[in-house]
């Protein structure tokens, strides 16, 4: 698929272990020249843990991205109705969490 010029919003949830797995995947869309719309749930937006500080995952964020992330409901809103996305990836997405999103 090709993504060149698709604006992916890309939202990180509280599975914190797979934070340092993930970025690096944006940075592989941004090289293949999506733009990047980041987004985090409230949890993995202000929850430290074992596996990193909060705030170091949102300065990488932002900084490869070159955006602000989106982490409340409404900054969020606006994302369907005004379709400002192409795509959306939701990472991880767990097979619990993708069955319910398919009914």
């Amino acid at each position: 698929m090709d993504v060149k010029g698709k604006k992916i919003g890309f939202a990180l949830t509280g599975s914190f272990c797979t934070f340092k797995k993930v970025i690096p995947k944006i940075k592989e869309l941004i090289e293949l020249e999506a733009e990047i719309i980041p987004i985090m749930s409230y949890n993995s937006y202000k929850l430290d843990t074992k596996f990193g500080k909060a705030e170091d995952f949102i300065n990488e964020i932002e900084e490869i991205t070159g955006n602000k992330i989106i982490h409340t409901i409404q900054d969020a809103e606006p994302i369907g109705p005004k379709k400002l996305t192409d795509i959306m990836v939701i990472a991880p997405c767990s097979r619990k969490y993708n069955g319910k999103t398919c009914l």
